[in-house]
């Protein structure tokens, strides 16, 4: 039996087909509403909401196509079930091609309406439930963000602030053997740090909340910061770091958020140097174009299989190491640039060949009208 508060709405011309539709679903337990033509249907419809329609196709006045169209404004949810007659059966098929559950060919059986109704019950039930987890998964995602935030991320702060100070000698001498175990903790935990920033991002970019408004933004003076910042780790590591061309003078301007694009290019560009070989070089190139900026990012580094080209943008994915080498980073890195990239209405594309070399293009929307005066 369906529950006492399933509401089903017929609309049909025909008296005689309202009110044995209507004597139907009441014996089973159904509560119903007619409406003698379109108009009142559209009304009843919207000051009832109901789960279910049973709807005349033929009807003088506002037809039932025009009922159907309306039907999703009101509630997507509402099952539509339209009658036809035998001679307009493409009408039928063209109805639910425009959003009907089902129809019922005249004439009908009492049973065959029953079971038509039943399948659209059971669609709406499922519907409903379906959309019941996707909120209640949503809310358990938020929690969790919130307890990794709170619950894990501080308690490794705080221990990672306890091993700085026993490494910089500030609690006094440590036994070198001492030291040396506790550095390779606080790599450990500095690692595991990165995890959880890396995954909180993601969690914030689902959420639309890692890129802010986006406004005009010189391209240019972000990338001459992050290079003058970077130059003395790709001096240590032997890599040469710089534009491959004078930057325009007029700046490299975009439609951005200045410091999700900052984690962009950092990742970018520290992956180009990590991944590089002694005396090699990371260039940092740029085209603009009408309603586009592209910037390349082109290293001499390890490069990158065939296979693997089509995976690096994945979550969690690392391409394995050469043998003896370990694997750097937590496999975030370039899918959060790639979302932030795409939350621009941009991109990042990628081209490479193993021992010669990496070359990521970033492509962003300049804003319109050109930059700013």
């Amino acid at each position: 039996m369906p529950p006492s508060d399933t509401l089903v709405l017929v609309i049909d011309d025909e008296e005689a087909m309202r009110d044995s539709c209507a004597q139907i679903l009441r014996k089973d337990g159904f509560r119903v509403e007619t409406a003698e033509d379109g108009a009142a249907g559209i009304r009843k419809a919207r000051e009832l909401r109901p789960d279910a329609v049973i709807l005349d196709l033929k009807m003088p006045g506002r037809s039932g196509f025009e009922v159907l169209a309306e039907l999703p404004a009101i509630d997507p949810r509402i099952v539509a079930i339209v009658i036809t007659g035998y001679a307009t059966i493409d009408s039928a098929v063209e109805a639910m091609k425009k959003g009907a559950f089902d129809f019922l060919p005249k004439p009908f059986t009492p049973d065959e309406m029953r079971i038509v109704l039943a399948r659209g019950l059971d669609h709406r039930r499922l519907t409903l439930e379906t959309e019941a987890l996707r909120r209640e998964k949503k809310a358990m995602e938020d929690h969790f963000v919130t307890m990794v935030s709170h619950q894990l991320r501080s308690p490794l702060v705080a221990i990672q602030q306890y091993f700085e100070v026993i490494l910089a000698g500030i609690a006094g001498e440590t036994d070198p053997r001492l030291k040396a175990m506790i550095g390779k903790a606080s790599e450990r935990v500095r690692g595991l740090l990165d995890l959880v920033n890396d995954w909180l991002d993601l969690a914030r970019i689902d959420q639309g909340r890692l890129v802010g408004k986006l406004r005009p933004l010189d391209l240019a003076a972000t990338l001459g910061r992050l290079i003058g910042f970077l130059e003395p780790s790709a001096r240590e590591a032997g890599v040469s770091l710089g534009w491959s061309s004078a930057p325009p003078p007029s700046g490299l301007w975009v439609l951005g958020d200045g410091e999700s694009l900052e984690q962009v290019f950092t990742n970018l560009l520290g992956n180009a140097i990590k991944y590089n070989r002694p005396e090699g070089s990371v260039s940092v190139g740029w085209t603009a174009e009408p309603g586009v900026v592209r910037i390349e990012i082109r290293d001499t580094g390890i490069g990158i299989a065939p296979e693997h080209l089509s995976r690096i943008f994945e979550q969690f994915f690392q391409v394995k190491p050469r043998e003896g080498g370990i694997r750097k980073g937590s496999g975030l890195g370039l899918s959060i640039a790639q979302k932030i990239a795409e939350a621009h209405g941009g991109c990042i594309e990628v081209r490479s060949e193993p021992g010669a070399g990496t070359a990521f293009t970033v492509s962003l929307p300049a804003p319109p009208g050109g930059p700013p005066a």
